[in-house]
């Protein structure tokens, strides 16, 4: 009898990150309730799900392979489908039939054999501009999928021109100009403290790329735009080149580094950039929104006062503290030296988004996932072991919050915002929820919600007929753009 492998018995490999392996579809799923008619589009979401065993044991679930998953709405018919991208390094290990790729971000710990092998999963986020859907990951360029198949396309570096190594997985689209902006950190290879601004034009152009150094090395893992500025923030999670090759972790949190945030115009020079220094030891891994007044920026942000990836803070020796909560950080560009001032928005959480058309605009309102205390449920997802189980809704007009959770057994994941036809209505959210059954068993479910009254819970719930691992981000794409998909064969 041949040995098989098994999955470690962590965090990152049971509960909702248990392997699944599905490539599927399915075709007009049970819908309790009803779907508004503006919701005609489909619902793209990042998954990961590691299609072999990992060469060690203490690998984790930011390593995992890449799956696009879209459900599709038309009509008041709900279709679904999952598909794993077809990296470099999917393609290799599976030429292999096995693990070929060491530990999160570390090539020093590869199998020789795909040495030089592009390293990206593609499992952080899907993004569409131009006609075209890409899924990307921050340690790599995007690689872009066919919207209808789910089929990889291929990695895209713009025909050539893109020179850094690296895109963002939080791209930002100006909802006026339709232009793209994104930025890659080690835009110069492994450790490297090189940014690489990037503009694509509404026709999907690359039409500027422009290089500056941070103060370090760090996990930049989201950005900001405003109609005037491009924001960047440098956290004091740091790489080290000479603690790859020996091996070691990626990333280390500094609890006592300095953190900076760096503005520039947003059609400027990347000589123009002004730094700001921010308070020593924090972290944010999202951005809500930012917005401009003059020389004045409000950067709204789910901040924390460390790193709160588990595995990070173990490696980095930090007693690991969940204490922050949505925030914005105001300062003025034309007076860095005035600092940056804080005010507490609500309570702890992630994922936080605002709608489309206020990307880089002041927003009238957003919303993100929290954790309900009362209701809350321990399970595997993510990097960590609880699940988000409350959706907050902030009314910036008076700072007021909103919330709806439900538990235990109910998680949620970030949702999508989808305008409404009536200029009067708000809109409405869909929110991916995962359903605990029986232990080790789980159901899942798109809830649509009145986006300003998520008080009164979903109005139409669609029953996924098969579970898939856990969602990372997700994006909207509406029936109006997905027909204007360029075909495969397109540049």
């Amino acid at each position: 009898m041949s040995y098989q492998p098994k999955y470690p018995d962590s965090v990152h490999y049971t509960g909702l990150n248990r392997p699944t392996h599905i490539e599927a579809t399915a075709h007009d799923l049970y819908v309790e309730g009803t779907i508004p008619h503006e919701i005609d589009g489909a619902f793209f979401r990042a998954l990961h799900d590691p299609a072999y065993v990992p060469m060690r044991e203490d690998d984790v679930v930011l390593s995992r392979d890449g799956v696009i998953g879209k459900v599709e709405f038309k009509g008041g018919r709900v279709d679904c489908g999952v598909r794993y991208v077809r990296t470099a390094r999917f393609l290799a290990e599976r030429e292999a039939g096995r693990s070929l790729f060491g530990i999160y971000r570390n090539p020093f710990t590869d199998d020789p054999s795909v040495r030089g092998i592009d390293r990206t999963v593609a499992n952080t986020t899907p993004y569409y501009h131009a006609g075209r859907l890409f899924m990307s990951k921050e340690d790599g360029l995007p690689y872009r999928i066919d919207p209808s198949t789910l089929e990889t396309i291929g990695r895209w570096d713009y025909g050539g021109k893109l020179r850094s190594e690296t895109l963002t997985a939080h791209p930002k689209i100006d909802p006026a100009t339709g232009e793209l902006f994104l930025f890659g950190y080690e835009a110069a290879g492994l450790a490297t403290p090189t940014i690489a601004y990037c503009v694509v034009s509404p026709d999907g152009d690359l039409v500027s790329e422009q290089w500056f150094d941070a103060p370090y090395c760090a996990m930049m893992h989201d950005f900001a735009i405003t109609e005037d500025y491009a924001i960047f923030m440098v956290y004091p999670t740091k790489a080290d080149l000479a603690r790859l090759r020996a091996g070691g972790p990626h990333w280390i949190h500094e609890q006592d580094g300095e953190s900076f945030i760096g503005v520039m115009p947003r059609y400027g020079r990347t000589e123009e950039m002004v730094w700001i220094k921010g308070p020593p030891g924090v972290h944010s891994y999202h951005v809500m929104n930012a917005y401009s007044e003059g020389t004045v920026v409000h950067l709204d942000q789910a901040m924390a006062v460390t790193n709160l990836i588990p595995f990070i803070a173990e490696q980095s020796g930090i007693d690991l503290r969940v204490d922050g909560g949505l925030s914005r950080w105001t300062f003025d560009v034309a007076n860095p030296d005035a600092g940056i001032s804080e005010t507490r928005i609500g309570p702890f959480g992630e994922m936080p988004i605002v709608a489309r058309e206020d990307v880089g605009r002041r927003h009238g309102r957003g919303w993100y996932l929290s954790v309900d205390p009362e209701k809350i449920t321990m399970l595997a997802n993510g990097p960590g072991g609880v699940v988000f189980n409350m959706l907050v809704r902030v009314n910036f007009a008076d700072m007021s919050i909103e919330s709806f959770s439900q538990g235990p057994g109910i998680g949620f994941n970030e949702p999508v915002h989808v305008p409404a036809t009536d200029p009067d209505h708000g809109g409405w959210l869909l929110m991916m929820i995962d359903r605990v059954i029986v232990p080790d068993h789980v159901a899942q479910e798109v809830w649509i919600m009145e986006a300003d009254a998520i008080g009164k819970g979903p109005v139409a719930k669609v029953l996924i007929p098969f579970v898939t691992c856990e969602q990372v981000h997700g994006a909207w794409v509406p029936r109006a753009l997905l027909d204007q998909a360029r075909g495969s064969n397109a540049p």
